[in-house]
């Protein structure tokens, strides 16, 4: 595998943006990979999921094309007070990935995962743009965002989302867009959700799940006990997410030649 650390400026952002990526190191002429947009936690950047689990060393087991981006403390979204970070990450970043590297604009192909920050993030593009993306999973995501204030201090948590006090819907409530989507009549990317029951982001990830249920969404859910939010559990979880990504995009791909 080719591990490559990118830098380029970002028009969105009005700054350079760090940006790691994992692909196959022998890609053939004309050949367009599958896409992974994963994201990282609120503490975290670009490069922890390379330092932190055996990510490198799962992708040989497949043909695709991985994208690590850095947003800081965003929340992946364009902040009330700061810089737009939904629009680099769901629209900029995309065109120029697509524009630098041999990877596939096709729905079939593009999934999105992360963890925390980052599962909220990969839920926010599959629900955001259901169109684009086969697949997402949230490993132990923040999902609830209205339960969210106190992991911040400050005025952190309303520069990046405002005052959420009486809106019902919202540009970044993960509960709202899936109402949007689903009343979009579009097919809604497979998704899949986990979370260790210790962690302090599980009842957080409950109410999400059953939400989910019920809009009769379909949505892969699996809780293992004891563990808490910490890179041993979202380690032991990435050959299932990665397995499920793949075999979703299999599983569209199968549906779309059947029809």
């Amino acid at each position: 595998m080719a591990v490559i650390h990118m830098t380029f400026f970002s028009s969105v952002l009005g700054m350079t943006s760090d940006v790691s990526i994992v692909m196959p190191q022998d890609v053939k002429p004309g050949e367009k990979l599958p896409v992974l947009y994963l994201l990282h936690g609120l503490s975290d950047n670009e490069t922890t999921w390379l330092r932190q689990t055996t990510l490198e060393y799962q992708l040989a087991k497949y043909r695709m094309l991985v994208v690590m981006p850095n947003v800081h403390r965003s929340f992946y979204s364009d902040m009330a007070h700061g810089r737009k970070y939904w629009t680099y990450v769901s629209e900029e970043l995309p065109s120029v990935i697509q524009a630098m590297y041999p990877v596939s604009d096709r729905r079939e192909d593009t999934f999105a995962a992360g963890l925390s920050m980052g599962g909220y993030g990969a839920f926010k593009l599959a629900l955001a743009h259901p169109d684009r993306f086969a697949a997402a999973a949230s490993f132990s995501g923040a999902l609830d965002i209205r339960a969210l204030s106190h992991l911040f201090e400050g005025n952190e948590f309303t520069d990046i989302f405002g005052d959420l006090e009486g809106t019902k819907e919202h540009q970044d409530d993960l509960f709202h867009l899936a109402n949007v989507a689903l009343k979009s009549g579009k097919e809604l990317p497979a998704l899949y959700q986990c979370c260790g029951t210790e962690d302090f982001l599980y009842d957080d990830n409950i109410r999400f799940l059953n939400h989910i249920k019920s809009l009769g969404i379909e949505l892969t859910y699996e809780e293992e006990p004891g563990h808490q939010h910490e890179w041993g559990y979202w380690n032991l979880k990435l050959p299932r997410v990665l397995e499920f990504l793949t075999q979703a995009a299999a599983a569209k791909k199968d549906a779309a030649v059947s029809k």
